[in-house]
């Protein structure tokens, strides 16, 4: 066995064999496998296995198309067969909100390129003679959906991988990792150590255990998984082709064809854990006994779209445990707090995204970075708050709402609240409806009655008239928004200024009241973050960035050596803010404070240590609402105190709560962009305006990579479009297309500009396709709607508001 190896690749099924092949595919061919059975041990064996290339989210769109095609490559570099069988699946929709669901995804498959389409009711019978779709409101078709033989797959992985010069060490049960002082690792076997530079936990059914003998805890919970096989049905084998499976969701259940039978499976309400305090480790190709009564209302309605299934005899049951993340996204990425240790697993669909992990996955550990921007799927998105019982109130919640439509800006109530602020029990007296952001409950906007219920769909919904009202109150008179959920950071010491200064692109501020904005470059020179950085005090320094982003941005504050005598510190859990906005925020302010906030006093993007209400607070003139205002970042403990003479001084100008989906209104009338939607490390500064905060004549983290894509023409330009829409406005990856259908861009954010009446995305645009003044097609609930690309954003673009130049009034869009 090896002794040393690039990287040591822990657990042998689909998902680390692919790990494997894509490291040795990108160049490392030093990497070992090392499995504690046989390869599939787990849950990759018994799977399903089914394959579709469409998911609501862009980028795993892209990885899951990877996959699909790379199986029938596999084949043919290997020699082993995947068992691939691509005779098209059939999506239906029994609901409204599902054709919506559908109509948006052929739209975004017509934007990729991908083969998915609508099809009649007579075209769907001619494929699949023995359904009815007579309660069927809308078919889609993806010629390229099917099945795949999950051992099959698995063993070509590996047989990829050896070729490449990899090894793989079967029964081989790993007792330990150990993190050496130079990052290495030393992975401990019964037949011997290895010394490795990455350690990859693709641990599947035994992630946690894995983790763990590194000091990490995953949030991954287990829980039984049931489908069964017919016997022959003669009207199957009589057809002789393959029928496309069933994509039913409405109804709850999966369908296809296995042999000259069916194969179905179901995500029941009645769902069981299991493995609640560890996998056992004796576990391998092991099943539960059948308890197909838990699923039968589901296969009832399976029958009933498949008769002939109703009289057919069960020739076999499969009940198998799955692991789950707290999402049903995969946990995946490197961990922030160690050096090397990557994690891939939790994952659900693995045969449709398998491909695409091992690419994406060993892109990270080689090049540093993946090619896409997969927060999504980023370990990152969860910490110490997701403990067991979050965990396990989301498993159940995902898995039996598994096919249950995911709707735009839907929050979802299992296992919360999680982490709450003092103020949480004010808010909700109010009426607040919350949101979740890392763990944290904040406001999204006040109902007029406490407890009130958001609804949910693809149209507006409940909540757009009270936010509206919210946008209007800040705009004429002021709003008080909580910021707490933003991450905060103190970096003190005589080296803070050299190490701020040498991680961010722009200047940092060397005088005390000085803030600056700033982007983060990333390993491929793209956009990682942006800050505010503020000198509050000699050799004292506050940065304030996303809060879900923060611990996806530890790695990047790893990457720069903290000098002597100079302290980081994760202030975000001893910190609460709110942001004070609007014509009348001056006054407000004023009332509570003895602080001079006049313009020439108090200027923007100024600060300074003051009390407000008798609460010490550091305030900055900055605000993501585009309008005048103040941030105030006071001790966690004083936010009640703070917030109570906020709002009853707003009450007496006409002000009021303010919540988060009122300030992403706010924020796109300005064309603000936002980290996770529109900023990450896919796009260059040039193409989302940031450039001009780069500074050339210092050093920053990941310059070399700037500059070596600072001269390439943007490939899409942040543009912000006005949309003629009237019952849905966008709300994020939507296609936009030109008038003769050449794809042009998607939208990244959208919302009701309520200030300036007119529906708004912001999104990426190709400049060589379409520039400002022309008009294109934002396909909003999978259908075409006018959209014009504008010039500058619609709510006071000379920023005469946010530096009270003057009083301006919002420009309205035509």
């Amino acid at each position: 066995m090896k002794t040393h190896a690039q990287a040591v690749v822990i657990g042998g099924g689909l998902i680390g064999c692919s790990i494997l092949y894509h490291l040795a595919k990108l160049g490392w061919n030093d990497v070992v496998l090392l499995e504690r059975d046989e390869l599939t041990s787990g849950s990759t064996w018994h799977a399903a296995a089914n394959i579709h290339g469409l998911h609501d989210n862009n980028n795993i769109t892209r990885i899951q198309h990877y996959t699909m095609n790379l199986y029938k490559e596999l084949e043919k570099e290997t020699g082993q067969g995947c068992g691939v069988f691509q005779p098209g699946s059939l999506y239906l929709a029994q609901t409204k909100d599902r054709e919506y669901q559908l109509r948006l995804q052929e739209a975004k498959a017509r934007f990729y390129g991908l083969n998915f389409y609508e099809i009649s009711r007579e075209q769907a019978l001619e494929l699949h003679p023995l359904a009815q779709f007579d309660d069927i409101r809308c078919i889609m078709y993806e010629p390229d959906g099917g099945n795949v033989d999950p051992s099959g797959v698995t063993m070509a992985y590996a047989a990829g991988a050896r070729q490449l010069g990899a090894s793989i060490e079967r029964f081989c049960p790993v007792i330990g990792t150990d993190l050496q002082p130079d990052g290495s690792w030393i992975v401990r076997t019964g037949k011997g150590d290895v010394h490795t530079q990455w350690v990859v936990n693709a641990g599947g059914l035994w992630g946690r255990e894995v983790a763990a003998l590194a000091g990490i805890k995953l949030p991954l919970q287990p829980t039984e998984h049931q489908y069964f096989v017919t016997e022959t049905i003669d009207e199957v084998a009589s057809l002789g082709r393959r029928l496309p499976s069933i994509a039913d969701r409405d109804g709850e259940y999966y369908f296809r064809q296995e042999g000259n039978g069916l194969l179905i499976g179901a995500y029941e309400k009645d769902m069981r854990f299991w493995a609640e305090n560890g996998t056992p480790l004796d576990f391998a190709h092991d099943l539960f006994p059948d308890d197909l009564d838990r699923i039968m209302e589901n296969v009832i309605r399976a029958t009933e779209r498949v008769p002939v299934a109703a009289t057919a005899g069960v020739k076999r049951v499969i009940n198998g445990p799955m692991i789950w993340s707290p999402d049903s996204n995969a946990i995946w990425g490197p961990v922030p707090e160690l050096k090397n240790y990557f994690c891939c697993t939790g994952i659900i669909p693995g045969f449709s995204q398998s491909g695409g992990l091992g690419l994406l996955s060993a892109q990270w550990m080689i090049e540093g970075e993946p090619q896409y921007d997969m927060f999504a799927w980023d370990l990152g998105r969860f910490g110490d708050w997701a403990d067991e019982k979050f965990t396990k109130a989301k498993v159940e919640d995902v898995y039996t709402h598994r096919f249950a439509i995911h709707f735009p800006n839907e929050e979802r109530s299992a296992g919360r609240p999680a982490r709450v602020r003092p103020a949480y029990e004010m808010q909700k007296k109010m009426g607040c409806v919350f949101g979740l952001n890392c763990g944290w409950e904040h406001p999204l906007w006040f109902a007029d009655e406490p407890e009130t219920i958001e609804t949910n769909g693809f149209t507006r919904q409940n909540w757009w008239e009270p936010v509206g009202r919210e946008v209007r109150m800040l705009r004429e008179n002021v709003g008080v928004i909580d910021i707490s959920n933003f991450a905060n950071y103190v970096i003190k010491g005589k080296g803070a200024y050299e190490w701020l200064d040498r991680l961010v692109a722009n200047r940092v501020p060397t005088q005390i009241g000085r803030s600056c904005l700033t982007p983060l470059i990333s390993v491929r020179g793209g956009v990682a973050g942006d800050f505010t950085i503020t000198k509050v005090a000699d050799d004292e320094y506050m940065m304030i960035g996303s809060g879900m982003a923060e611990r996806y941005h530890q790695r990047f504050f790893d990457m720069v050596d903290l000098p002597a005598n100079t302290t980081f510190e994760v202030a975000t859990d001893r910190v609460a803010g709110f942001n004070v906005a609007g014509p009348k925020s001056r006054a407000v302010l004023q009332r509570l404070s003895n602080a001079d906030l006049s313009n020439d006093a108090f200027r923007f993007m100024r600060s300074a240590k003051i009390e407000v209400a008798g609460v010490p607070c550091l305030a900055i003139r900055v605000s993501f609402t585009g309008d005048l205002g103040w941030e105030l970042h006071c001790a966690e403990a004083d936010q009640v105190r703070l917030y109570t003479a906020l709002l009853d001084t707003a009450r007496e100008f006409g002000g009021g709560p303010v919540g988060g989906r009122a300030l992403g209104s706010l924020r796109i009338e300005k064309g603000y962009g936002s980290w996770g939607r529109e900023y990450s490390q896919e796009y260059w500064p040039q193409e989302v305006g940031l450039d001009r905060l780069i500074k050339l004549d210092k050093e920053f983290l990941n310059k070399e990579a700037y500059l070596a894509i600072k001269d390439s023409p943007p490939r899409e330009v942040l543009s912000i479009l006005s949309v003629q829409a009237d019952i849905a406005d966008a709300t994020g990856g939507e296609p936009i297309f030109t008038s003769d259908g050449t794809a042009v861009g998607r939208v990244t954010s959208g919302a009701y500009g309520y200030s300036v009446g007119a529906s708004l995305a912001i999104g990426y645009v190709d400049p060589n396709v379409a520039i400002p003044g022309d008009r294109v097609e934002v396909f909003i609930l999978g259908k075409s709607h006018s959209a014009v690309i504008l010039s500058e954003p619609p709510f006071d673009p000379e920023g005469h508001r946010l530096r009270d130049v003057q009083t301006a009034e919002p420009a309205v869009v035509k």
